[in-house]
């Protein structure tokens, strides 16, 4: 999103306060209105000749574009490995990880590499780390247990895809 004097175009295809089309006109003369009626010059895409703007309160820029942002923003699957046999303060650092990215609103897949008979091991390790991340996440699939892993997909509590 450009605004006001980042616009470059000589001229832009305006759109006025209420949704009006207000034509092609000249940038100078578009900045010149938004400035008269203390609004912002706002630019949404440089693909089209010309550039098609629009005037827009200051707030209502502020309020889209954080908008944008979390529309955006797309949750990303991370992985966190483990062992069954893991220490006490290498579990507390795996779980504040875990937490801190699905407080970021990623998604988590906690995969507990085996060795040999480890399953029944592994499976508690990751219930037990299910039950610490409750507050910020929910299992969105069952604890699986196969071949040389075990793993779950934690999910954030607001959503994730």
């Amino acid at each position: 999103m450009i605004k006001n004097e980042k616009i470059k175009a000589s001229e832009v295809r305006l759109t006025g306060i209420n949704g009006e089309d207000l034509g092609i006109v000249p940038t100078v003369e578009a900045l010149a209105l938004a400035k008269q009626l203390r609004v912002d010059l706002v630019c949404d895409s440089l693909m089209q000749s010309p550039p098609p703007c629009r005037l827009i309160g200051a707030g209502a820029v502020r309020q889209e574009a954080q908008q944008a942002r979390r529309e955006g923003r797309e949750s990303k699957l991370k992985e966190i490995r483990l062992t069954p046999s893991i220490e006490d303060h290498d579990y507390e650092t795996k779980r504040n990880q875990a937490l801190k990215l699905l407080q970021g609103g990623d998604r988590v897949l906690l995969n507990v590499k085996l060795t040999g008979k480890e399953g029944a091991r592994a499976k508690a390790l990751l219930e037990e780390l299910l039950r610490d991340l409750k507050e910020a996440g929910w299992a969105k699939t069952g604890i699986a247990v196969s071949g040389k892993q075990a793993q779950v997909e934690v999910v954030p509590l607001g959503g994730g895809q």
